[in-house]
């Protein structure tokens, strides 16, 4: 395994820095940002250098302890998030809180500058794209922070639960001050750029669409965002279904994934992982490339086994079988490696640049996955599902599951019901995918419950290691429980998480509360 680069002196001394340099961290090159041209460029660093899978995914369900003694973690995260703890984690580039919250600020800083520039600019027209992938950018930022470092958004609790700071324009002095505000204020300002940036976006400005906000990609952005922004008479359910039409278009199946394709290349190499990230591929909506060491924790290497996705967690969790099928139908199948406790869905690769080729230090990137089509079509569905549209859900779902599975059929709405229906609630001593939903709007049992039970099961094999299930656990109040397995067998239950447990906030970065930023409770 190569090395990566380790801490500099500089890294270090970030420590003492004000809570300011967190939040606007400016490019070199500000003053010479005056070009539609400079303004392209500028964009391109808009987006965050740093991804929350390796958080997320150990925090959430989809990992398990194993009792073998000789079993360690490859990093410390692993033992921190997989037990909720505060991480201390420290990686100044990537996976850490730390590199998180930064990387998050810095793009939104690259974002507000090439806002402020078109402001300035006589032709502010001709540089609406690049006005609304900005605004996109800034808005995700924000999104990705709130939901890693913040309490899932409802309209009952998010006056109070605190926010992020959101910030709109550009460092003017060294020592600015900044407040975390609530939730609700940090997404009201998401849904303010989201609405402002949608009528305007085109993509003429935009040379390799894929690692940037096209119009399609922000859509796609929208539909998870409205899902999550629930609303008492819940419109924004509306919104998921009209932004999803309009990514979908009357033939979905021409921009979904190809899994029989995509699963029959070999796992060795990389090959189907670096397909499934592959910018040629048409259910990759947004990709962009990150700092990471994430796929040698999850991945199929000889590290990290403490804590991974196991067969106790896939047999009857995660990777359950759904009304379509089971894991061993997978046209992306997840093997048991030889040898290994874990269970692998090749989606990441690893890229290494390396710095030194003789002694074989460099840096490790990961292509993160961020928004694809299938997921559209899923919060689409879950959507339908909300409004009570459950004939076009069913068909959402049909769609997914007999393209997912091999040899699939598709099934009717009492088919899936029945299904969930009849599924018992998971508890520990007897796990299923199926978890009691605590949220503050009327969900109606029978019908609505088990079609919306189909929705969370089916996203969550669709986002397995991509760290998106952890928001699902938070917006629908899922219990969680962390156990230690000999093989399928509970030995040990070590902790156990409740609906909206504080703990689930990802606390701050321990520098950015020593510079003066209020921490999340305990």
């Amino acid at each position: 395994m190569k090395k990566y680069i380790g801490l500099s002196l500089a890294t270090i001394c970030l420590g003492l820095a004000s809570c300011s340099d967190y939040l606007d961290k400016m490019p070199d090159n500000r003053a010479t940002i005056t070009t539609t041209s400079d303004i392209n460029s500028i964009l391109i660093s808009a987006y965050p250098t740093a991804h929350y899978a390796y958080i997320a995914e150990y925090y959430s369900d989809n990992v398990a302890k194993e009792a073998n003694p000789t079993y360690t973690t490859y990093q410390k995260i692993e033992d921190e998030a997989a037990l909720w703890r505060d991480i201390t984690y420290f990686d100044p580039d990537g996976d850490s809180p730390y590199a998180l919250w930064e990387k998050c600020y810095e793009a939104i800083a690259s974002a507000n500058l090439a806002l402020e520039t078109i402001e300035q600019s006589d032709n502010k027209e001709e540089l609406n794209g690049q006005k609304g992938e900005a605004l996109m950018c800034r808005a995700y930022a924000h999104w990705v922070l709130a939901s890693v470092f913040c309490q899932a958004y409802s309209s009952t609790n998010a006056a109070t639960d605190l926010g992020v700071p959101y910030v709109t324009k550009t460092q003017e002095t060294y020592n600015e001050s900044y407040y975390r505000g609530t939730l609700a204020e940090t997404y009201a300002a998401i849904d303010k750029d989201i609405q402002e940036a949608l009528p305007i976006m085109n993509d003429g400005h935009i040379t390799i669409p894929k690692y940037h906000f096209t119009k399609k990609a922000a859509l796609a952005f929208a539909t998870r965002f409205y899902l999550y922004y629930v609303q008492p008479d819940f419109s924004n359910y509306d919104k998921v279904i009209n932004y999803a039409n309009q990514v979908l278009t009357s033939r979905p199946e021409a921009i979904l994934r190809d899994w029989a394709t995509v699963g029959a290349k070999a796992i060795n190499g990389s090959v189907r992982a670096m397909a499934y990230t592959s910018a040629d591929d048409p259910a990759n909506l947004l990709i962009y490339g990150t700092y990471s060491i994430y796929t040698r924790a999850y991945g199929p290497y000889g590290l990290a086994y403490k804590y991974c996705h196991n067969t106790y967690i896939a047999n009857n969790q995660s990777c359950a079988p759904t009304p379509w099928g089971n894991r061993n139908s997978f046209y992306f199948n997840i093997p048991r490696y030889t040898g290994m406790p874990k269970i692998v869905m090749a989606k990441m690769a690893e890229y290494f640049e390396y710095t030194d080729v003789v002694n074989g230090i460099g840096n490790p990137h990961v292509m993160y996955p961020a928004l694809t089509s299938d997921e559209v079509l899923i919060n689409r569905a879950e959507a339908y599902v909300m409004k009570k549209q459950y004939a076009s859900a069913v068909a959402d779902l049909n769609l997914w599951g007999t393209r997912f599975y091999s040899g699939a059929a598709e099934m009717s709405q009492d088919d899936i019901v029945d299904y969930y229906s009849n599924m018992a609630y998971y508890t520990v001593d007897a796990p299923t995918p199926k978890k009691e939903i605590h949220v503050d709007y009327s969900i109606e049992e029978g019908t609505q419950e088990s079609l919306l039970q189909a929705t969370i099961a089916v996203r969550r094999i669709l986002s397995l290691h991509e760290g998106n299930r952890l928001f699902d656990i938070k917006r629908f109040g899922l219990e969680m429980d962390r156990v230690c397995v000999n093989g399928t067998q509970v030995i040990e239950k070590i902790d156990h998480t409740s609906a909206r447990d504080k703990r689930l906030a990802v606390q701050l970065p321990s520098q950015v509360i020593n510079a003066g930023l209020e921490s999340n409770p305990r």
